[in-house]
């Protein structure tokens, strides 16, 4: 009895093992076959700027979900991550999808992030994209909580020395699961500096390596011609790639 139970672990072990392992590193999410696209908004939780992305969207025939925040959008963003969870979930069981795709302005970048890397959102992610997002914080939230006026928790997390950024962006700052894409305007007033929109393991570009001349502000980036475009290069069935300069002089009849 002793000797069979000794083979019985000894195999055991192996299975268990890579039980382990499976659970650990989820396969690659398929790439081929697209499900809902769902909108973070970012601080503040205006879902108004992202309506001319959710009417471009659709008009090419994607489902798309403006994610409501909770309260007012300047809470805790572990919560709205929660709230986005909530609704990816909603939204697989709706469409009988297998993935969604993903995309977050401004400080909905970091609310995608959240629910990426602490929810397990990677492993039903196809595409995750952000837009102006602060991924290593804003000056402006740093600048605002030493003159001691209004900082809500989420302008707090904000910093680029808070607990959540840091610790958000220690170690791989685009877990496996998705293909990202980060894009971001050099003439960004809000994300301070700018490239804070940069995302380590992304496509990542500004606006302006592609389109030298745009002069698009932060709270241009979900409305205007370009952008759109952009976004919807970065959902396409094929590998995310930076668009070309066409992009550049397209005009929508409903952007802006």
């Amino acid at each position: 009895m002793a000797l069979l139970a000794l083979v019985l672990a000894a195999v055991a072990l192996p299975l268990g093992t890579a039980v382990l392992d499976r659970e650990a590193t989820p396969p690659p999410v398929a790439q081929d076959a697209r499900g809902p696209v769902l909108l973070v908004p970012g601080y503040g939780g205006s879902t108004a700027s992202l309506e001319a992305m959710r009417l471009y969207l659709s008009s090419t025939g994607r489902d798309v979900v403006v994610v409501d925040p909770v309260g007012d959008g300047t809470g805790d963003l572990r919560e709205q991550a929660q709230r986005l969870d909530t609704l990816v979930q909603r939204a697989l069981r709706s469409s009988g999808a297998a993935s969604v795709d993903l995309v977050g302005y401004s400080a909905g970048g970091v609310v995608m992030r959240l629910y990426l890397a602490e929810l397990g959102g990677t492993a039903t992610t196809r595409r995750a994209v952000s837009l102006g997002s602060p991924h290593h914080g804003t000056d402006l939230a740093a600048l605002a909580g030493v003159a001691g006026g209004a900082c809500p928790e989420a302008c707090r997390q904000l910093d680029p020395d808070s607990d959540l950024l840091l610790g958000l962006n220690r170690g791989d700052e685009t877990p496996d699961g998705p293909q990202w894409v980060s894009i971001w305007t050099e003439d960004d007033r809000t994300v301070v500096p700018p490239d804070s929109g940069s995302l380590d393991g992304a496509l990542d570009y500004a606006v302006q390596d592609v389109c030298p001349d745009a002069t698009i502000s932060h709270g241009d980036l979900p409305a205007t011609s370009i952008t759109l475009l952009m976004v919807r290069a970065a959902l396409a069935v094929r590998s995310p790639r930076v668009p070309d300069g066409s992009v550049c002089d397209a005009t929508l009849s409903f952007a802006g």
